[in-house]
């Protein structure tokens, strides 16, 4: 007969030959074949433990086969929530349990409208885009600058998209709604031509408006009238002005353009003049309601040209731009804060305690600043020879405006911000996003689109998408903004939230970010449990953000985290090696992952959401279990198989099999303690009786930690001597017949002395 460590060795010698060799047996291939077809079918913890063939499968894959009769016992394991601690799963000394459990997935994953990843990602998309969205203005301007001098056509410009939107911006056109015809048609237009085609459309509509307003505005003068009457005119009136202000569009878009009727431009003529497109410029920094930091600059030059120009208090307060750029440089923006109030200030004397800043304004700093600020009379004049404001105090306004100017923006986006983090939580379907302003307005803002022109349908329709389907409608709008939309929540096709999209599962994150936590808390410190967390907590965050394979291989961070949760030394692991592990298929017993003995890899891929073309894509697991549970389920049947065929012949085989994968596992001397094979084997390494197991339990974990450094057990190369050790105890302590090994150490000869004996069973692990 073999010795233990000779047969030992013929297992783990070529240990993935060993597997392939088990699981290719006729018994076990069938076995792993009906495991995998119909643990897929099965829908509840009863339909599976009723299941004889799949539940005794799953139970000896985990070892746990002498507790298949405890149902009961085991559906409670199931029923365990995995993230609380005080679960009854997380309180078993026997972690076999909590392994088992982790391989199911009878608790489903969270359907919600963004996760943490997708909310974070969204928000800071739009603080981005506010924040960049005066130097994306500067940039288109400059463009439209360029290609302005260039276009010596109507068509041109129209053909042009990103031009046609800058000119759509500027003169407020709806690109959703606007007629071609009547774009062209006033761009082509003389404005001194009573006969062109805008005065005849737009400037007669505004004549006939105004004509109209004034006969409405008789009207409701009628005392006869009725309230549901004068109400019905006032929505006429109302509509009347809303057509004046879309036909003074299209003449202002007439006026800024030199095109001829036939769309040419007359000759040594451009598109614009520098006056026209200097105007046009302004039009389109000043054309959003936020005040970006290229409108805030417009608006610093224009106030620098308006105070210089200024001879009264009223022509300067005139200009709405200049009182605005006023009440925000000297923090003057409340709702009490009248023009008749800047007035007020403007003419008073700061140092007469009976002027207006005194007697109705309090003495106010703000007041009395702005009043120092400028040169004006108690009646809005100036002395001769004086300037509206002296050049240092126009300096000094324009470093407070810019300092300003985009403050209540800010407390608006702080707001907004704020709701929106309330809001979506609230969210269950796409009918609660479209009724939900603040949600609305900033999801299609931080993507870069307009929530004032946006079709509400096509909004939609983008986002119950089917982002995997590349035919679905979202990617027939070639538009990357509206998938980045799509991207950004999680609806199914019936409009209802759904599980977010990620690189792993709720789950799975948190499978694996444990495991992290267990690998580097073993035996260290307070302070390296308290890093490891913050790692697990890094992982999980950034993880959700990993949109492909190629990014997550990318990061080195991500990638080290994974394997050292499954116990590799990412140091061994060569460059390249994990895109092959990836790039396997799962199922090709040929494949590169399945070519490698250690079946931890075969774990990793599973857990991943990856596609083929390595994207991440929506997990089609089977309905109680995942993708990793059951390819862990299926490699740890075979290792349990080939186990206890080596115990058939020799049961300190299957015991130095079962060190050899456990030991690394191994936290605390109660572990040992909890697990009959494991305490065995410390029993014969160290010549201990039997009867050992009788005496007080926390005198049994003293004398473990007496014999042994926990420790050496996360040293392949230490278990390695452990496991030859063991192996020549085992024979010299079960068969009559010493081996070589036993031999050697005992002298050479086949009587082994009492004296000898009580030696090797003193040995320490160290080595043999």
């Amino acid at each position: 007969m073999l010795s233990t460590y000779t047969s030992y060795n013929l297992f783990t010698k070529d240990l993935l030959t060993s597997l392939n060799r088990v699981a290719q047996q006729t018994m076990n291939a069938r076995d792993a074949e009906y495991y995998k077809e119909n643990i897929g079918k099965v829908g509840s913890i009863d339909e599976f433990l009723d299941d004889y063939r799949l539940y005794n499968y799953a139970m000896k894959a985990y070892g746990l086969e002498e507790m298949a009769y405890a149902k009961a016992f085991m559906r409670k394991v199931l029923e365990s929530d995995l993230t609380d601690a005080n679960s009854f799963v997380n309180r078993l000394t026997d972690t076999k349990y909590r392994t088992f459990a982790q391989s199911f997935s009878f608790r489903s994953e969270t359907a919600v409208a963004q996760s943490d990843a997708q909310l974070d990602e969204l928000i800071g998309l739009y603080t981005a885009t506010v924040n960049n969205a005066g130097k994306a203005q500067q940039e288109e301007t400059r463009y439209y600058n360029i290609v302005i001098d260039k276009i010596t056509t109507v068509d041109q410009l129209l053909q042009n998209d990103k031009m046609k939107a800058y000119v759509f911006t500027t003169f407020g056109i709806d690109p959703a709604t606007f007629s071609y015809q009547a774009v062209r048609g006033a761009l082509t237009s003389d404005l001194d031509d009573p006969d062109s085609y805008v005065n005849q459309t737009f400037g007669a509509a505004i004549v006939d408006y105004t004509a109209k307003i004034t006969e409405a505005n008789t009207q409701l003068a009628d005392p006869d009238l009725t309230a549901a009457e004068k109400a019905a005119i006032r929505s006429k009136i109302s509509n009347w002005y809303a057509q004046i202000s879309v036909a003074e569009k299209y003449l202002a878009l007439a006026a800024a353009y030199n095109f001829n009727p036939d769309g040419t431009l007359p000759a040594d003529t451009l598109a614009q003049t520098e006056a026209q497109k200097k105007a046009t410029n302004e039009g389109y920094a000043l054309s959003t309601p936020r005040v970006t930091s290229a409108a805030a600059l417009l608006n610093k030059a224009h106030f620098e040209e308006a105070v210089a120009a200024a001879t009264t208090v009223d022509e300067l307060l005139g200009d709405v731009r200049v009182l605005n750029y006023i009440k925000i440089a000297y923090d003057l923006n409340g709702v009490t804060i009248m023009p008749s109030t800047i007035r007020n200030i403007l003419t008073s004397d700061p140092d007469d305690p009976t002027s207006y800043i005194y007697t109705v304004g309090n003495g106010d700093k703000r007041y009395v600043a702005l009043a120092r600020a400028f040169n004006f009379q108690p009646d809005g004049t100036l002395a001769a020879g004086d300037q509206a404001q002296a050049p240092e105090k126009t300096a000094e306004a324009g470093q407070l405006y810019m300092s300003r100017y985009n403050d209540a923006d800010e407390a608006a986006d702080a707001k907004l911000i704020a709701d929106y983090k309330l809001k979506v939580g609230q969210i269950t379907s796409v009918k609660d996003f479209l009724k939900a302003p603040s949600v609305y307005k900033l999801a299609l803002n931080a993507v870069g689109l307009n929530p004032a022109t946006e079709s509400s349908y096509k909004i939609k329709q983008v986002l119950l998408s089917d982002l995997s389907d590349p035919k679905s409608y979202v990617y027939g709008l070639k538009d990357s903004r509206y998938l980045e939309l799509a991207r950004a929540f999680n609806f199914d096709e019936k409009g209802n939230v759904d599980v977010p999209i990620m690189a792993q599962t709720e789950a799975e994150i948190q499978i694996v970010s444990k495991a992290y936590v267990i690998e580097k808390s073993r035996f260290a410190t307070a302070d390296d449990k308290k890093k490891a967390e913050a790692e697990a907590k890094y992982y999980s965050e950034q993880i959700q953000k990993v949109g492909s394979l190629k990014e997550f291989l990318a990061n080195t961070r991500l990638v080290n985290f994974v394997l050292e949760a499954n116990n590799i030394d990412p140091k061994t692991v060569p460059e390249g090696f994990m895109a092959q592990i990836f790039a396997s298929d799962l199922d090709d017993p040929d494949s590169f992952v399945n070519q490698q003995a250690d079946r931890s890899y075969r774990t990793i891929v599973a857990s991943f959401n990856f596609s083929a073309t390595g994207q991440v894509e929506r997990p089609h697991d089977a309905a109680i279990q995942t993708r990793r549970g059951i390819y862990q389920t299926l490699d740890n049947y075979i290792r349990q198989a080939m186990e206890v065929e080596a115990g058939e012949e020799n049961a300190g085989v299957r015991l130095a099999l079962y060190f050899e994968r456990s030991a690394n596992s191994i936290s605390s001397p109660y572990d040992i303690l909890a697990d009959d094979a494991m305490y065995q084997v410390f029993k014969t390494l160290n010549g201990l009786p039997e009867d050992i197991g009788s005496a007080d339990i926390d005198a049994q974990a003293e004398l473990i930690k007496r014999y042994m450094d926990l420790k050496d057990l996360q040293d392949p190369q230490k278990v390695s001597k452990m496991i030859a050790k063991f192996a020549v105890l085992y024979d010299l302590e079960n068969f009559s017949e010493t081996s070589g090994a036993v031999a050697v150490l005992s002298g050479g000869g086949g009587n082994i002395s009492a004296d000898t004996l009580l030696s090797m069973a003193q040995l320490r692990a160290g080595g043999i």
